[in-house]
């Protein structure tokens, strides 16, 4: 029978793994997608705003699927569904039956609540760079579930990689390790494996997976770690309620309400055990959430940041079973569910303030087209440009806008190794209307008025309106190019 309760639990897998490769496949790209895309196009062993690994993984859709949605998105539901498999292994080795075996119902039920939470159900579509980063929190923390369940040493160095190609995926990765590490020297059991060379081993991988992405950081002037570890330095206690209660509700809404429930019940339960697995998956949950809760006295907290932890939050779970479990993961599935109808078919005419998919993936095809030809009026018989200062509006036009031009201006594609539009180069420049101030004037000359608004809107319901104006790129004195941009690569119809 235990062999048959696999082969469903596979089937099932397949059917939830295709049917969000189809949702991939057709819902629009966010302007971060698309500005990822733009780094699967540029290789690099680092950028300015996160390590490289989800430009890896979109490149390796793209071998697949081509530059299209799918080909973005492609490793995101198949990473879920590997993950998936490797965090129910994980539970049903920890929590055992009395007679030793591996206990599937429990695999069964982490798969489950994983699944369930909005964060999974629709981030698996979306490809960002939380995808890779959750996938390797699990291999990690499946690795460890069988170390300590007598698994073979060599599994340190799979530990390792994981954690090592983890913070190739985001440098949040730093903090489950750290409670990983807090764990090796402040508990017996991880005493007793520092006095043997598989953990350092571990290490030693970690530190070559890690490297290309220091020298990278090396050689433009530390500007990723920079950027991120800045945000430690953020202190505004006077608005940390309003933080605080923003980084609760953001989670409640992502672990899909109930599923939340059975995080905090199973990490109740998780500080009350006292094997060793027990108190690692607690270092490894409350080393995130402190530095988590120490940035909101400061800053707002991103709601998806305190993903990292899941994985571990749902094995957590599994020691808390209530009679309602089935329940919240009905819950979760259901509201992935709405969410993903709506950003799909938009059948609900919500207003841009409500809708997150409206403002996200509405109208971003038509907008490209329709300021396509907008700009071609201009021109006779040569391509148009078309230029924003916007990365994200960058990426969207890059993709969407075929056969056209695509500027990007902005320090950051300084870092990029694309090459640079011309001084003099004449083009569209695209802005929100909201954008009161001026272009720069050191880098674009305006040589007229602004367009009518342009709206992006999907189903009558606008998100945004934008217009145009005709600029020319100024360079500094002595240079041919300007430094600062990027021609960006586009689609070819």
């Amino acid at each position: 029978m235990a062999r048959y309760g696999w082969l469903a639990a596979l089937a099932a897998m397949a059917v939830v793994t295709l049917f969000r490769l189809v949702v991939a496949a057709w819902v629009p790209l966010t302007p971060d997608e698309a500005y990822y895309r733009l780094w699967a196009l540029a290789p690099a062993a680092g950028y300015f705003d996160h390590p490289p690994m989800v430009a890896l993984w979109i490149r390796l859709g793209m071998l697949v699927a081509g530059d299209t949605p799918l080909g973005l998105r492609m490793m995101g539901p198949l990473s879920a569904a590997f993950g998936t498999l490797l965090l129910a292994h994980a539970g049903a080795l920890w929590l055992r039956q009395p007679d030793g075996r591996p206990d599937w119902r429990v695999g069964a039920r982490v798969a489950l609540l994983l699944n369930a939470t909005l964060a999974i159900g629709l981030g698996v579509i979306i490809m960002t760079p939380d995808t890779a980063l959750i996938f390797f929190v699990t291999l990690m923390l499946w690795s460890l579930s069988w170390l300590c369940a007598g698994g073979p040493v060599w599994l340190w160095l799979v530990v390792g990689l994981a954690a090592g190609l983890g913070c190739d995926s985001k440098y949040s990765m730093l903090l489950p390790v750290g409670g990983m590490g807090l764990w090796l020297f402040g508990s017996r059991a991880g005493l007793l494996w520092l006095r043997k060379p598989w953990p350092w081993l571990a290490g030693c991988v970690s530190l070559l997976c890690v490297m290309p992405v220091v020298l990278w950081n090396a050689h433009h002037a530390w500007g990723g770690f920079v950027r991120q570890g800045g945000r430690l330095l953020d202190w505004q206690p006077a608005r940390a309620l309003v933080f605080l209660s923003e980084l609760l509700g953001g989670q409640v809404g992502l672990a899909s309400g109930l599923v939340f429930v059975l995080f905090v019940g199973g990490c109740v339960r998780l500080w009350r055990r006292r094997d060793g697995f027990s108190a690692l998956l607690l270092c490894t949950i409350l080393c995130p959430l402190a530095v988590f809760l120490q940035h909101a006295l400061g800053a707002r907290v991103q709601a998806n940041w305190p993903v990292v932890v899941y994985p571990a939050c749902t094995l957590a779970a599994g020691l808390w079973y209530p009679r309602w479990w089935k329940s919240a993961v009905w819950l979760g599935g259901i509201m992935t569910l709405v969410v993903m109808g709506q950003a799909a078919f938009a059948p609900l005419p919500l207003p841009v303030r409500v809708d997150v998919t409206l403002r996200q993936m509405g109208g971003w095809s038509e907008l490209a087209h329709t300021v396509q030809a907008r700009a071609a009026e201009g021109y006779s018989g040569q391509a148009p440009v078309l230029m924003t200062e916007n990365y994200g509006l960058a990426g969207e036009l890059a993709f969407y806008a075929q056969n056209t031009q695509v500027v990007a201006v902005e320090p950051r594609w300084a870092l990029f190794d694309i090459p640079r539009p011309a001084c003099g180069q004449q083009g569209q420049l695209l802005r929100p209307v909201q954008d009161k101030e001026a272009p720069d004037p050191h880098v674009f000359e305006v040589l007229g008025p602004a367009s009518a608004p342009v709206a992006r809107a999907r189903r009558g319901m606008i998100a945004e309106w934008y217009v145009m104006l005709p600029v020319r790129l100024r360079c500094q004195p002595g240079e041919a190019v300007v430094g600062n941009a990027a021609s960006l690569p586009v689609r070819r119809s």
